[in-house]
């Protein structure tokens, strides 16, 4: 086992809800690689996980994929399934990991100090509040304008995830903009 003085942190990213949010309302993407940083602040990693839904059959997903790994993300991934076809002909797709997230934080639980939910999704809020019963720093990076306010009132810490310096990308185009950003 690994001793350290510092504290121990796991990262759950629920990359589809953070990669909407960025487009649909800054038109941007994230920039998956300053937000783990972020969630470090010189803490010890235990494991930083990214969630990815993908539509089978697809492969233009694999590049980023491969860059999440790359980065240091563990990246578990799902494939669309078929839900159901509303009255006016348009097909609904499903791929939720909420679940599968939490399911996760569970098997970290007793080797994490820390816990940094990449998501503005409310439906975490009572396991995150039962963490912190259990003495864990709940942290979560998102942004606020699809942030549930459940969310952001139980955890011990918010980040809005534009105010981290570098977290979107660049708008393509601008070529003053850092390279390095993913």
């Amino acid at each position: 086992m690994f001793i350290t003085d510092k504290p121990r942190v796991g990262v759950f990213i629920d990359t589809q809800n953070l990669y909407h949010s960025a487009r649909d309302y800054y038109e941007r993407t994230v920039n998956f690689e300053r937000v783990l940083e972020y969630a470090l602040q010189g803490r010890h990693l235990v494991r930083a996980i990214s969630y990815v839904v993908e539509k089978e059959g697809d492969t233009s997903a694999w590049p980023f994929i491969y860059k999440l790994s790359t980065l240091g993300y563990k990246v578990r991934r799902m494939t669309l399934q078929y839900h159901h076809t509303t009255e006016q002909g348009k097909v609904i797709w499903e791929g939720n990991w909420d679940m599968g997230i939490v399911a996760d934080m569970m098997r970290l639980i007793d080797s994490l100090d820390v816990i940094v939910l990449g998501s503005g999704d409310g439906d975490f809020a009572d396991v995150l509040e039962v963490f912190m019963e259990r003495g864990k720093r709940v942290e979560v990076i998102a942004f606020k304008e699809t942030t549930a306010q459940k969310l952001i009132d139980c955890v011990d810490k918010f980040t809005h995830l534009v105010d981290i310096d570098h977290g979107l990308m660049p708008i393509k185009g601008n070529k003053n903009s850092p390279a390095t950003q993913v």
